[in-house]
């Protein structure tokens, strides 16, 4: 099995989080490396944050699943998370990344990355399939997702799959799918990093 990290708004979404691993302990299908990353002080250079988080929080995961919800995206620890996911450690090298899209967001779509997924993951599908090809079609159809994922759900060399939440917690075997094809992937993943890291939680419709 595969050692998997996941990350999720801890107020918001914690009761997926034990739903998952509710899955996971009857049906065997990972071995789960989450840690909480809040202690980690934000005056801390954000090399200095995504080192420590890589090395020390990550350890030894393949794989960082994300589990998206309607605050993902403004929370500058998920951010922390998913950057160090994808940059080589010292110790620890970059994982592959599995967005799971909870059913809080108003997202109705999906996306593949690996070969056969279609098959796998949505033998039913009979809408066809289409290509996006710009950053704001993107977000129109995941507008809850955050950006940084966004940026790399447009490199075709950075291979991270959308699928819904009802897809897998009906079907461990497609989450057991997802997470292998999700960990075979992670060495070749090409991502971007640019994207500078989010330093404080924000989210510009709370007043």
């Amino acid at each position: 099995m595969h050692k998997v990290f996941i990350s999720y708004h801890h107020n918001n979404d914690q009761y997926y989080k034990e739903q998952l691993l509710r899955l996971n302990a009857q049906y065997q299908i990972f071995i789960d490396r989450s840690v909480d990353t809040d202690g980690i002080p934000d005056d801390l250079l954000p090399q200095t944050i995504r080192q420590k988080i890589c090395d020390d929080y990550l350890r030894d995961s393949t794989v960082t699943i994300l589990l998206c919800g309607t605050e993902t995206q403004y929370r500058k620890h998920i951010d922390w998370e998913l950057k160090s996911s994808m940059i080589d450690g010292v110790i620890n090298k970059k994982s592959g990344i599995l967005i799971i899209d909870l059913p809080t967001t108003s997202s109705t779509s999906w996306q593949t990355a690996h070969d056969s997924e279609k098959n796998a993951i949505y033998p039913n599908n009979t809408g066809g399939w289409f290509n996006i090809e710009t950053k704001t079609e993107l977000q129109s159809k995941f507008p809850e997702i955050p950006e940084r994922i966004i940026d790399n759900l447009l490199k075709p060399d950075a291979k991270i799959s959308v699928v819904p939440w009802d897809m897998i917690i009906n079907d461990p075997t497609k989450l057991r799918w997802l997470i292998e094809a999700t960990a075979s992937s992670r060495t070749t993943n090409v991502y971007d990093t640019s994207l500078k890291m989010r330093m404080r939680d924000h989210n510009p419709y709370s007043f």
